[in-house]
Order: structure tokens, then sequence, then C-alpha cells
């Protein structure tokens, strides 16, 4: 039990390191958002990066960094705990190797054929002049972006097998730093060699990947790893990695092959849709980043040790704890960013070239994301699990059911509700997704405590209840603040969200909820032990 504690400790412990990296990268992420907003508004320009954008994205998500550094940590930690050093060093070398080699060919693949791949995504930007031909152009130019993107994610896996987990988190900062810093510069200096401005934003995402890599060599040397070039394809542990990564890539990208598929439906529709999607994702993706993504990188090594020594009923409890938390942190997360859309989504992305009438089409797309936000956020606790447990096939058949789900609700829905339809199917799909796999793994793992998982989330619904009705009671008294300027804007709105994150605490400590109470005394400790 006291082993147990102790993993609980650390997960919340590096759970809470991951997230400042992770805020940090966030909202760098929303001042990118807020430049494509002020320089490009909801239209040709940025419709043609976002699709663009959404390839390497896309391949980065099926051979890179989501099943990659899922496979990879779940190796690389067997052979930590199980092998010599010099056996782990060289299969770490392995693997870049054969990564860097595979990455450039599809990369170099994927260029060639940059402008069909196109008019699969975007069939209707060929029906708008020169719009098909300026994401066949970004597209070129982003792909690159995959292979930085990809050895990245095998460094983030060292060093978080490792215990390190605060640069591999903020390294994606360095990538929006990268992003905003670059391409804004470029994006002002092209135009006088007869390239679009928006050009300058794509070379800028390469620029960032290229940070995102580098920031983390830096932390990697000091492990002690040194660089061979070794390719050896009959190694047992690439072989195992590759065998991981087959269904973890269908697995791991559920999303991404929905987005692939929300876009084509996305860019049928009227202009500046698919612009209203990637912003509202954008949003949406700060909670999940925050507590989600935070709690799965934190978790990975724990459940992979765990599972290299057969310790299922450790197993059990960490998987509680990890969902628990993550519906306690995503289920105020969810009322907040429907209640508080619009103002949100005004403060942040209304100014410029972005109109009111972008801001109420954006807003009510981020209401519908947030409907499957803890769904969403569990998914990423959830599907490592089976990678640790090497039952891969679970997510795959779930990521199959939630494709085939969201194409027939977007298909029924699409021509009533425009692009409003993709974002509640990519939140019904989320759902889908959750209930299968959290049903599978409790027979996996033959039975949890549900009961005390349930007891959890009842805590949690009434302190969500309570954050709601203080919500709705504040937000009349603050209505013209929140249509006033940015500056009155920003105070209500961080007034409106601390009020409620602290009556939300306040309403769970008061209830004794453990993971809650575990957080402020690992907080504590932390604090004392500084001063």
């Amino acid at each position: 039990m006291t082993d147990q504690k102790n993993y609980k400790k650390t997960i919340v412990g590096s759970a809470a390191v991951v997230s400042i990296a992770v805020m940090c990268s966030r909202l760098l992420g929303l001042v990118r958002e807020q430049v494509f907003a002020g320089l490009f508004g909801a239209g040709f320009a940025y419709d043609s990066f976002v699709v663009a954008f959404r390839i390497p994205n896309l391949l980065r998500d099926l051979f890179g960094e989501g099943a990659l550094s899922a496979a990879f940590v779940t190796v690389f930690s067997a052979y930590d705990s199980n092998k010599t050093k010099e056996e782990t060093w060289q299969l770490a070398s392995n693997i870049f190797t054969f990564i860097a080699i595979l990455l450039s060919l599809i990369t170099l693949l994927s260029i060639y054929f940059a402008g069909t791949i196109v008019s699969l995504l975007a069939p209707d930007f060929s029906l708008v002049p020169g719009k098909a031909a300026l994401t066949e152009k970004l597209t070129v130019i982003m792909l690159p972006f995959l292979i930085f993107i990809s050895l990245s994610a095998v460094v983030m896996g060292i060093l978080n097998t490792k215990g390190r987990f605060f640069i591999p988190a903020l390294a994606s900062s360095f990538f929006n730093l990268g992003s905003v810093v670059g391409g804004v510069s470029l994006a002002f200096i092209l135009p006088r060699y007869g390239q679009p401005a928006i050009v300058g934003m794509a070379f800028g995402t390469l620029i960032g990947g290229i940070l995102q890599l580098g920031v983390q060599l830096p932390s990697l040397y000091r492990t002690g790893y040194r660089y061979k070039p070794i390719l050896n394809i009959t190694d047992p542990g690439l072989l195992k990695t590759l065998r991981l990564m087959v269904p973890a890539t269908i697995g791991l990208s559920a999303t991404q092959i929905n987005i692939f598929i929300n876009t084509n439906f996305a860019a049928s529709c009227a202009e500046g849709s698919v612009s209203w999607l990637n912003y509202a994702f954008r949003l949406v993706q700060l909670p999940i980043g925050l507590f989600g993504v935070a709690l799965s990188i934190a978790m990975l090594p724990v459940l992979a040790k765990q599972a290299a020594k057969k310790n299922i009923g450790e197993m059990k409890e960490t998987m509680i704890s990890s969902l628990t938390l993550v519906f306690a942190l995503t289920m105020p997360a969810t009322v907040g960013l429907i209640v508080l859309s619009e103002p949100i989504i005004r403060l942040i992305f209304e100014h410029g070239a972005f109109t009111q009438a972008d801001t109420l089409a954006t807003a009510q797309t981020l209401s519908l994301y947030a409907i499957g936000l803890f769904a969403y956020s569990a998914n990423k606790i959830l599907v490592p699990a089976f990678y640790a447990l090497d039952k891969t096939r679970y997510p795959v058949i779930a990521s199959f059911m939630a494709i085939a789900f969201n194409i027939v609700i977007i298909s029924f829905t699409i021509e009533y509700f425009q692009h409003l339809a993709i974002a509640l199917s990519t939140s019904c799909t989320m759902l889908l997704n959750f209930s299968f796999l959290i049903i599978v793994l409790h027979r996996n793992l033959s039975g949890f405590s549900l009961k005390r998982m349930l007891t959890g989330v009842v805590k949690i619904l009434i302190a969500t209840i309570g954050l709601l009705l203080l919500l709705l009671f504040l937000l009349p008294f603050l209505e013209a603040t929140l249509h006033g300027n940015k500056f009155y804007q920003m105070l209500s709105v961080i007034f409106l969200i601390g009020t409620a994150a602290f009556f939300y605490g306040l309403i769970l400590y008061i209830l004794k909820f453990s993971e809650m109470i575990l957080v402020i005394d690992t907080f504590k400790k932390r604090f004392s032990a500084k001063h």
C-alpha cells in the first residue's frame, strides 16, 4: 500500500510539473492563434494553412509523436528495468536511426504527392481560385516538421522514463515560440519577394519543430546517452516497438483520422468554417493538455514499470486514481468552456481581421467541442494502459468504431447544422470511445473498484453543479464589462474563472475528495521544502 501511495504521489507530482510546462506551451499556443486571428482572420489564407498543417500533423500522430511515444516508452521502460545500460542505450540509438530514415522517406513521398493529398483532404478548395495551389505550397513547406517532431517524441520518451518531465513538456513552448517569432518575422519579409504572408507562418512552423527537438538535447546528454549510428532492423527491441506501433498508429490517432474526415466535410461548408473549427479546437486543447496529456505523460512510465513487473493490483490503483483525477479537472473545465465560451473567444481572438460574427461562430463550436472534453482527456489515460498491458487491439477496435460513428453523425446532420455538426460529432465519438475502452479495460484487469471511482465522480458532480450555479449568478453583474474594452474583458474573465475554480476546489475539500487532498498535500510539501 505504501508503494501505491508513493506511485500516486509520483504521478501527482510529475503531472503538476508537466502541467506547469504545458500551461506555458498552451498559453504561447494561444498567442500563436491570436497572431493568426489578427493577421488572417477566418477565411482564404488561414483555411489553407489549417488544411496544409493537418497533413504533417496527421502523419505525426500516425507514425510519430503519438504512436511512437506510447510504443517506445513501453519497450524502453522494460529495457531500463530489466536490461543493461549498454543494451538500453543501443536500443535508443537504433530507434533514432530507423525512425529518421523511415520518416524522411515518408516525408519525401508526401511532398511528391502533396497536390493529390490536398485534393483528397479538401476537394472543394479547387472551386476557389488559388486556394488549392496555396494549400499545396504550404503543405510542402511544413511536411519536414514531421521528422523533427517525431525525433523529439523519442527524446521525450527517454527523458520521461528517466524521471525528467519538465523540459520535454516545456519543449512544445519552443515550438510555439519559433512559430510566432520566426513566422511573424517572415510573414512581414516574404511579401516583399512576392510570397503571401501566410507562407512565412508555414516556415515558422518548421522553425518551431527544429526548436522543439533542439531544446531537449542538452537534457538527453545529461542522462549519459550518446548517439551511435546503429541500424539493426532485426533487433528484438525495435521489432517490439514497431509491433506495438502498428495498432497504436490507429489506436492513438482516432481523433486525427476523424479530423482528416472532418476537414473534408468542413471544406464543403461556408468559407471560414475550417478556421472556426480550428480556433475552437485549439482552445479546448488547453485543458486537454493541462490535465489529460499531463497525467498521461506522468502515468505512462509508472504503468509501464508496473506492467513489466506484473503488478496488476498496483496498475488498477494507478488507473483509478488517474481517471478520478482527470474527471475532477475536466468536468468543471467543460462547464466553464460552455458557459464562458463567448467571453473567452471575444477576449482572445476578436481583433484585427477576426470579426464579431467569427466570435459567435467559434463560441458555438467551442461549446459543442467541450461536451466531449472529459472523455477526450480520459482516453489519453486509457489508451496507454492498453499498450502497457500489450492489449493493443482494443484501441484499434475503438478507433474504427469512432471513425464510422463520426461519418454517420456528420452525414445526417451537416446539412442542417453545417460546421457545428462536426464539433458535435467529435464529442460524441470521444464519448463512445471512452465507454468502450473503460468497459474493456475493466474486463482485462479482472475488474477494478468502480465503486470507489463512482464515489469520487458523485463528489465531482456536486462541486461542478456548485460551480455552474456560481457562474450563472455572477454573469449578469459582469455583462457590461465582458463587452467593454480588452482590459476590462480580461479582468472579468480572470475573475470569473478564478472565483469559480476556488469555489469548486473548496467544495471538493469540504467533501473530503481524496485526490484533491493529495494534490494540496503534495504542493504544501514542495512549498515547505523550498522555504
